[in-house]
């Protein structure tokens, strides 16, 4: 075999390699999230405070990329509205990793680095490390009510962590 023919076989079997795991994922029903990624689904009312000033935003949140991540709208109600966020919320199997891509209406710079955590029971948790200072994301649901609750916390100096945001989410 010549190395040009080996390197041939190489890139076909590699580009395959993305159409063998999403036809896995079709097979399986076509959405692989965890089934606690899943309750977000729906639309909701957001309700809370961001340093302690009211809020409430609408969010609607659905399967994208075929159902390997959880794709998160929210917009405030004020009109025109102050802030809107995609937030993208996946899950890595292998790992036991949720990894979280924030974007929102404070631009790109904001959108980087992503965020990564883990489930525990009805929990999901996941840090984002910006260059000045790292937040918290604590998603917690209550399948007897089936609501949630976010808590988002921000690093402080001294290692302890401080309420930033704090949100009731309910069905509409």
């Amino acid at each position: 075999m010549t190395r040009q023919f080996a390197a041939l076989i190489t890139t076909c079997t590699l580009l395959a390699m993305p159409a063998s795991i999403h036809a896995q994922a079709t097979a399986a029903g076509g959405d692989v999230r965890p089934e606690i990624l899943r309750q977000l689904d729906g639309a909701w009312t957001m309700t809370g405070d961001v340093r302690g000033k009211p809020v409430t935003y609408r969010m609607v949140a659905k399967p994208a990329l075929h159902g390997t991540f959880t794709e998160l709208r929210m917009q405030d109600v004020q009109v025109p509205a102050q802030y809107e966020a995609a937030v993208f919320v996946g899950y890595d199997a292998a790992s036991k990793t949720i990894i979280a891509h924030w974007m929102d209406s404070f631009g790109a710079k904001y959108s980087v680095p992503h965020g990564s955590g883990d489930i525990t029971g009805n929990v999901v948790t996941f840090t984002i490390p910006y260059p000045s200072g790292s937040f918290r994301n604590t998603w917690r649901f209550d399948p007897a009510t089936s609501t949630w609750q976010f808590a988002l916390e921000a690093a402080q100096p001294d290692g302890s962590w401080k309420h930033f945001a704090g949100y009731a989410l309910r069905r509409d």
